[in-house]
Parts: C-alpha cells; structure tokens; sequence
C-alpha cells in the first residue's frame, strides 16, 4: 500500500462495466502470460523435428567476426551522431571538437582495414532485422 488511503470496494459482477482495471497481481500477470504462450494444441507424435543449425567451426568463427564487427560499426554510427548533435548544440570547443572528429575519423579507418582483411566491406556488417528493417541505417 502506498499510504493513498482504502480502497474503493468492486461491485458486485454483472451490475454494470467494470472500473478501470487497477494493478493486478503477479500470479494473475503470470498465468496471463503462460495462457498467451500454451503451445497449441495438436498431437505431439506428429510434430515435425525442429530445424537444426549447421554448425561447421570455420563458419561459426566467420559469423562470429561478422558480428562483432558489426556491433563495433554500430557503436561507431551511435558515438558519430551523438557528436554531432554536441557540435550542433555548440558543448565543445574546437580543439575538442577536432579531436572527436580524428578520433572517429581513426575508427573508421581501423574497422574498415579490420573488414578488408577478412574479406568484407563496411556495406556488408549490417543484420537484416525482417520486418524492422536493416540493423544499420543505409548512408
């Protein structure tokens, strides 16, 4: 309780629209939740066998490195706007705002030397969300 005072008893069902719904219970949230993802219903024997995922080492490591270094050009993308928008807003003085821009400027040419000796392009490290779209917006 947060000190708000009682409160107001529920009428009794079927004597008119029910009030606003208030905070419900954890146990209620739950059962809400497990009714929402019960598997339908079908008979088990019957079920397909689900899709297995080829695992060869060298494809792994190579999916792997495509990841990160997507994840690190995302990163890079996320710090270059927000110090744009600082420059914008006028927070730094010119000698910071020279460094920042070397320093970015630095990183992007150290991700693209890193994807040009495993074989990739900048245009590659990007992740195709479905519906939502490319994970990396197009420049």
């Amino acid at each position: 309780m947060t000190g708000d005072g009682p409160r107001a008893p529920r009428p009794p069902a079927g004597s008119g629209p029910d009030p606003a719904p208030g905070p419900r219970g954890t146990e209620d949230v739950l059962a809400q939740a497990f009714r929402l993802v019960r598997a339908p219903p079908g008979d088990p024997a019957h079920t397909p066998p689900a899709h297995r995922v080829a695992t060869d080492p060298e494809r792994v490591g190579e999916d792997l490195l495509k990841l990160v270094l997507t994840l690190v050009e995302l990163l890079r993308q996320l710090v270059e706007r927000q110090a744009l928008r600082r420059v914008d807003a006028g927070d730094l003085t010119e000698e910071q705002e020279e460094e920042l821009g070397a320093t970015l400027l630095a990183l992007h040419d150290a991700l693209a030397g890193l994807c040009a000796e495993h074989g990739y392009a900048l245009e590659d490290l990007n992740l195709d969300l479905g519906p939502l779209g490319p994970l990396l917006p197009r420049e």
